[in-house]
């Protein structure tokens, strides 16, 4: 058995930026969780799934996105969920929720895949930071987050299969909308 999870993973500069991000974060605050995981918006909550069976998965994931086309989406701001995450935020049209409901559902039917609360509670964000957040440090690292005012336009085109190697998550399979 293997842990996986889908998300939008941008491409490029932004997730450059992003990255780099995260690595100052962890040299200026000792935050390092954030970066066990590519930048990324979680479309589907990290589950287990039999690796033997990766290749259906793959192949019925492939058979969703039949019936989608591209989405823009904008990255930008910076909030929290409480004193223990903070994200940069995400402004999307009804469509990226209409498609995370959409997917949850057919992970659900189609792959036995539980419906996690954090499934149904989708709040499309990109964390930067979050679980090894020290108290004391929680606002010096929001206001830093805040003064780099990272922002990105742009269109997804395909979802990533991340998949849990060694304690980190790896883009594993890109699945194209058609």
């Amino acid at each position: 058995m293997q842990k996986y999870f889908l998300a939008i993973v941008p491409e490029g500069r932004f997730q450059e930026q992003v990255t780099q991000l995260k690595l100052e974060i962890r040299d200026l605050f000792e935050a390092k969780y954030a970066l066990k995981s590519p930048a990324h918006i979680t479309l589907k909550m990290p589950f287990v799934y039999n690796e033997a069976k990766e290749a259906r998965l793959i192949e019925k994931l492939g058979d969703f996105l039949v019936n989608y086309v591209p989405l823009a989406l904008e990255v930008k701001g910076v909030s929290t969920f409480g004193d223990r995450v903070i994200f940069l935020g995400v402004e999307a049209g009804q469509d990226l929720y209409e498609f995370q409901e959409a997917l949850k559902a057919y992970c659900k039917k189609e792959l036995n895949l539980i419906d996690e609360l954090s499934d149904r509670n989708f709040h499309p964000h990109m964390t930067v930071a979050f679980k090894d957040i020290k108290k004391p440090r929680f606002q010096n690292i929001l206001h830093y987050v805040k003064t780099r005012d990272l922002a990105c336009k742009f269109t997804i085109s395909h979802l990533v299969l991340l998949k849990r190697i060694d304690g980190r998550w790896e883009t594993h399979k890109k699945l194209h909308f058609m």
